[in-house]
């Protein structure tokens, strides 16, 4: 079993989310779902969250140790696996799948036994779908966008690239069965894109390239990227990407 792990921002019930998810599980849902089909979770309500109700620096240190004291139970105790956690309008709240929940009171026992100065309330329920992963916890293609946008924003910066100099963007879009490709084009050469090559995805599914002069800064790009998401639906096809050129200032 893979495991990997994502950190996103999404926007919960009209308030700002940190979600960090196992991302590697994802593969082996179908597999596993029958050998833990419960979804259980412990919420501890932050005693200083930041001015929109996320995690501040000040308390980070002591919710990791939480968080590490959670894990450890977890493995004594042999009850499950960590599959996430949401922090959101002051709480932070540790998810877990369980194969067994007899022993769920032991491995909170255990667990929390050195934070009874935090507000924390636990549960678990049936999950035999594994929804709360992957409706709650597992990003949209939208929120998957975002995700891959800031991971190439921070390689940029890594190599000392400012992200505020326009430079040129490329994009790859592939084409459906019922892609109107030739309306497609037209409209981003409407909306200033040049087109590039012709281009065929290890399926043998073709598509082609465009570019255009863009910031590739985290908001500018997230804007860029989620637009052109919609207008290729719009048109039957699927975005698939950007890359561009490292420019210092």
């Amino acid at each position: 079993m893979q495991e990997y792990w994502e950190l996103y921002m999404k926007n919960l019930e009209g308030k700002p989310a940190s979600i960090l998810f196992n991302a590697g599980i994802s593969m082996d849902v179908e597999a596993i779902k029958y050998i833990y089909p419960q979804i259980a979770f412990v919420k501890v309500k932050l005693k200083e969250p930041n001015g929109k109700g996320l995690l501040s620096e000040s308390e980070q240190p002591e919710i990791a140790f939480l968080e590490d004291k959670l894990e450890a139970s977890l493995i004594k105790f042999r009850i499950g696996k960590y599959v996430g956690r949401v922090i959101s309008d002051g709480y932070v709240t540790f998810l877990y799948y369980l194969q067994f929940t007899y022993n769920w009171q032991d491995f909170l026992n255990y667990a929390l036994e050195e934070f009874a100065h935090y507000e924390i309330t636990s549960g678990f329920q049936d999950d035999g779908e594994w929804n709360y992963y992957q409706k709650l916890l597992y990003p949209t293609s939208r929120e998957w966008q975002m995700i891959q946008n800031h991971k190439v924003c921070d390689q940029l910066r890594a190599k000392e690239d400012t992200l505020k100099v326009p430079r040129a963007i490329e994009h790859r879009a592939f084409l459906g069965e019922e892609t109107d490709k030739d309306g497609l084009i037209e409209v981003l050469k409407e909306k200033g894109f040049g087109l590039l090559d012709e281009i065929e995805n290890e399926d043998g599914v073709k598509g082609f390239s465009f570019y255009r002069i863009d910031k590739p800064f985290y908001t500018d790009i997230d804007e860029l990227t989620l637009n052109l998401i919609d207008l290729l639906e719009e048109y039957g096809a699927s975005y698939d990407g950007w890359e561009t050129s490292i420019v210092k200032s």
